[in-house]
């Protein structure tokens, strides 16, 4: 049996990761004075520590390291003090400035581009460091000594290479569904436990997903008089709403009608009784916040000089502060439309305080405009009696 020629196999990839595993030691060298003559070539030697795996131990020569320098300077290393072969490395020493001013005397591989690449350690008591260090009678009028003591931090960054993992083996995970699942169990009705009487329309649902989404619902079911009955009626509502929000309930997105209804609103008189509006009203009654934000963003959309009156009208009777805020600032920049527009009476017949607000709105940005604002003002507005569409800020 032979490969077909035109089968293709799926490319495969990985990826090399080489990064440093960084580790810090202070070492405090406490009484130099009694350390001094010690003898050329002869250290005191830190404690062990470890990074990357391996063991490592900082040298100190306080007579030098380097005979042909008779003690003119200290020597400083950084050894590896346990089993290991090319063990490959960046490192870095400090002789710690103690007066406070932060001046210390660093030597580092981190801060600089290695000609060489990193130092590479061939076996156990390979060392990296200076052998003049510091001048000695330097060191003793210096900063760096005091109450006989010196203080040398040392960082160790161990270079490691390894396939990246998260590459050669990634699993893609895939979106929620748990909407989808959920508006399942409502179209199905598997395991309803409530039904509601929506103007002789029956509607079938879960008590606990419903008390889990609405504390309306939750109060009705677990705190109320309605906790063992089977069907409740719901008056104040129309079949569509209700299926709208129970649709909301379950999946926790906005049915197909609420887009095609607030796009294509050919009569702005009538918003309130548009489908966003009503389910503006519902999500009010049963506390559904993130609800009541789909809505108040739909309707956002529509607000122009004929429609914001109204809509400034319904978020402020259903808390929609947000959408309210917007048809304020709106009904503002655009004040001498506005007035002149059928809504405007609609607000002055129909909800006087709130025709107020808007005018105190309107006052407080004139005092913005006064004290040397941008803005055209809005009583300007009025005195020029101008409502052409090109003065008119609309939203399209």
């Amino acid at each position: 049996m032979t490969n077909s020629p035109n089968l293709l196999v799926s490319p495969t990839s990985s990826r090399s990761v080489t990064e440093t595993v960084n580790g810090s030691h202070k070492f405090v060298i406490q009484g130099y004075s009694l350390a001094k003559g010690m003898g050329i070539g002869k250290h005191i030697a830190s404690d062990n520590f470890t990074v990357g795996g391996y063991q490592w131990a900082i040298y100190f020569y306080p007579d030098g390291k380097n005979p042909e320098d008779n003690s003119t300077y200290v020597s400083v290393f950084i050894a590896l003090a346990s089993e290991g072969t090319d063990v490959r490395a960046l490192f870095e020493l400090t002789l710690v400035d103690q007066s406070g001013k932060g001046k210390h005397k660093v030597h580092s591989h981190f801060d600089r581009s290695l000609e060489s690449g990193p130092y590479t350690l061939k076996y156990r008591g390979s060392m990296w460091g200076y052998k003049r260090f510091f001048r000695r009678a330097l060191l003793e009028t210096s900063d760096f000594l005091k109450d006989d003591c010196l203080k040398i931090n040392c960082t160790v960054g161990v270079v490691v290479s390894a396939i990246d993992c998260s590459r050669l083996h990634s699993i893609q995970v895939p979106e929620s569904d748990i909407g989808a699942q959920f508006g399942m169990l409502l179209e199905n009705m598997e395991g309803s436990d409530v039904t509601f009487n929506v103007a002789g329309e029956k509607f079938h649902a879960h008590k606990l997903v419903l008390a889990a989404r609405s504390p309306t619902f939750r109060s009705k079911f677990f705190e109320g008089s309605e906790e063992d009955r089977e069907e409740i009626v719901i008056s104040d509502l129309e079949p569509k709403v209700f299926k709208a929000i129970l649709h909301f309930i379950y999946r926790d997105t906005l049915t197909e009608d609420v887009d095609s209804v607030t796009s294509s609103l050919s009569c702005m008189s009538l918003v309130s009784d548009t489908l966003t509006a009503k389910l503006l009203a519902a999500s009010d009654k049963y506390g559904l916040e993130r609800l009541r934000l789909m809505c108040e963003s739909h309707l956002c959309k529509d607000i122009s000089v004929n429609s914001v009156a109204r809509i400034l009208a319904l978020a402020d009777q259903y808390h929609a502060s947000e959408l309210k805020s917007i048809c304020l600032r709106f009904a503002v920049e655009n004040l001498a439309a506005v007035m002149r527009s059928d809504g405007f009476e609609y607000l002055k017949e129909n909800f006087p305080a709130l025709q107020s607000e808007l005018l105190k709105t309107v006052a407080g940005c004139e005092e913005d405009c006064s004290s040397g604002g941008k803005s055209r003002s809005v009583w300007a507005q009025l005195s020029d009696g101008d409502t052409n569409s090109r003065r008119v800020r609309q939203r399209t």
